[in-house]
């Protein structure tokens, strides 16, 4: 599974990072959050491989204090507040998951998550090519 979902999880991130400005957001800024974001998005996956509930937990909570960063957030739409409030949904729900020990649930709330980056990072690329073909 590992060897699956942690291409999946890397591309979906880094593919955020091929055009990091546009919108008045400082790129290095961005940036690290991205990286922070991969590194513990990768821990949530270390922790379901090797059924450490307390690192999911941890991580979904560390996932969640970056999303609420300023950096965050990179385009000012109601769509895009739509991705993030996924986006800290599908946290909340791992920690949950951790907490009742819930092995199956805290897998699928990491597909969740998964899904909403993959979601969001598409969503910012085309509103930013839309944007540049506006010019």
């Amino acid at each position: 599974m590992r060897r699956i979902l942690v291409p999946i999880v890397s591309f979906a991130l880094l593919v955020g990072f091929s055009h990091p400005s546009g919108f008045g957001e400082d790129p290095q800024n961005v940036t690290e959050l991205m990286r922070k974001k991969l590194k513990h998005a990768q821990a949530v996956l270390e922790g379901i491989a090797v059924n450490d509930f307390d690192k999911i937990a941890q991580s979904s909570d560390e996932l969640m204090l970056i999303s609420k960063a300023a950096e965050w957030r990179v385009v000012k739409t109601p769509d895009y507040d739509l991705h993030s409030n996924s986006f800290r949904r599908a946290c909340e729900s791992l920690k949950e998951k951790a907490k009742e020990k819930n092995l199956d649930g805290a897998a699928l709330a990491y597909v969740d998550l998964t899904l909403s980056c993959v979601r969001c990072h598409k969503y910012v690329r085309d509103t930013r090519m839309t944007r540049l073909d506006r010019r």
